[in-house]
């Protein structure tokens, strides 16, 4: 009886050490998982850290261990590990939360360079604030033809010159359209798509325009009114601010045309500062 006395007091005596045993591994665990979260929350390293807001007290006196004080840490031990839980699938939360955003942001990026990188697909108004101010070209032929004129392509291109000249572009557009339609053999048929492009020009299509004044130099370099076409081509792209291929244009006709007529020469200065070409 004496023995079993003993014995049963020494496992009394055991079993807080063993619980204390106990609640130092659960610490020591969570002072690990803490620190995996402060690396994780601050990647900085050293110095990014969150000190504690709460530290042990020193003990005035050595500390009683009884079975009410080992239940009250567990408790307290229970506590932080439950907290811990709930701060670390936060981070995990807000880390998806991050990649995500930055997913719709590159995607975002993307689209944006995607529609930045697109041709004009419509004519957008002229700039007329950056263009120089310049006299109009007048495209009535040198000789003047008389009421019955016996080119029937003359009298044509005379009536699209009447309408361009009353400002009515829309009309002036079919009747030239179809001047270098129906007599494309025709000296007129350069005057008559020229003419077509300028008034795409003046009714503010420069993109219309553009197309026109480029398929009336390549289609007839030869053509009457080829050198008059490239220089407006050169004035349509400015307007569609793509200068950079605009001075190209103006070089070329420089090259291709250097016997051009006096009133292009006199007012290709103005068009490459608008151009800005060096």
């Amino acid at each position: 009886m004496r023995k079993l006395l003993i014995a049963m007091l020494l496992l009394g005596a055991s079993t807080p050490a063993m619980a204390q045993q106990n609640i130092e591994r659960r610490v020591d665990r969570l002072e690990q998982e803490m620190r995996a979260v402060q690396r994780r929350v601050f990647p900085g390293g050293a110095g990014a850290t969150v000190d504690p807001e709460i530290r042990p007290a020193t003990p005035t006196r050595p500390a009683v261990e009884t079975g009410d004080a080992i239940s009250t840490l567990n408790a307290r031990v229970d506590a932080i590990e439950a907290q811990l839980a709930r701060i670390t699938g936060q981070v995990e939360e807000g880390g998806y939360r991050l990649r995500q955003l930055e997913e719709q942001v590159n995607q975002l990026r993307a689209e944006t360079q995607a529609r930045t990188a697109q041709p004009v697909a419509a004519d957008p108004a002229p700039a007329a604030a950056t263009m120089p101010v310049m006299e109009p070209i007048v495209e009535r032929p040198s000789t003047p033809a008389p009421a019955t004129a016996a080119d029937p392509a003359e009298a044509a291109y005379n009536a699209g010159f009447r309408l361009w000249e009353q400002r009515n572009y829309a009309a002036a557009q079919t009747a030239l359209t179809q001047v270098a339609e129906r007599y494309p053999r025709s000296r007129w048929a350069s005057w008559a798509r020229n003419l077509a492009g300028r008034a795409y020009l003046d009714d503010g299509k420069p993109a219309t325009a553009a197309r026109i004044f480029l398929s009336n130099y390549q289609d007839d370099p030869r053509g009457e009114r080829a050198a008059d076409s490239l220089f407006f081509l050169g004035e349509a792209l400015v307007r569609l601010n793509r200068r950079s291929e605009a001075c190209p244009v103006y070089d070329e006709l420089e090259q291709t045309y250097p016997n051009m007529r006096s009133f292009l020469r006199e007012r290709l200065p103005a068009a490459r500062r608008a151009a800005r070409c060096s």
